[in-house]
């Protein structure tokens, strides 16, 4: 049974008042959703309790998921969501606060690039891993939620596009330009 299929049964379950098939669904999808949350928080402790903020929004609007997208898109917005809200409150109370980019040890995916085991090319490795977050940084929100949402958690165009709420076009407009920057960023140390 496909992953989409388990999902959507697990769904029906739970909408069915069957609590044990959420566990399931928490169980399989707690790591990428405090993955995400991690690229918005940088506190572990504070990553965990949005992420379970996060699940309990769903479980309780678990009712309204009709099963237009995939339930991991559905988790994924409401999960986003709970951690912009969850910024937006903390600088309401505490002017000043800024949040840093993850380091690499938050990305799964980290870096495609094929690595020899000689100094000189361990040290380069992570100067460019250091460059593409630095990038990443730097982009508007709307650039980094899109290339991240494309690059480290692996969703497609269509799917970025429900979380984010905006035409495909509109995505592919974004990851393009992200990759400009971060690629311009890159260019004077792979020379």
């Amino acid at each position: 049974m496909g992953t989409n299929l388990l999902d959507a049964e697990l769904v029906k379950r739970v909408q069915a008042g069957d609590t044990a098939a959420f566990d399931v669904l928490v169980q399989k999808y707690q790591h990428k959703v405090i993955n995400l949350v991690g690229r918005f928080v940088s506190d572990h402790a504070e990553c965990q309790d949005i992420a379970q903020d996060a699940f309990i929004k769903s479980f309780r609007a678990i009712n309204s998921f009709r099963g237009d997208s995939q339930f991991y898109t559905w988790l994924y917005r409401i999960a986003a969501n709970t951690a912009k809200n969850y910024l937006a409150s903390r600088a309401r109370k505490s002017p000043g606060y800024t949040v840093d980019v993850e380091d690499a040890e938050h990305f799964e995916g980290e870096s495609r690039l094929k690595v020899f085991d000689n100094p000189e090319n361990l040290l380069l490795t992570e100067e460019i891993k250091a460059t593409v977050f630095a990038a990443i940084g730097k982009l508007p929100e709307d650039l980094k939620s899109a290339i991240t949402l494309r690059e480290i958690d692996g969703l497609s165009y269509e799917e970025i596009a429900e979380v984010m709420d905006c035409p495909i076009g509109t995505v592919r407009s974004r990851i393009f330009r992200a990759r400009d920057v971060i690629d311009k960023e890159l260019r004077p140390l792979l020379e």
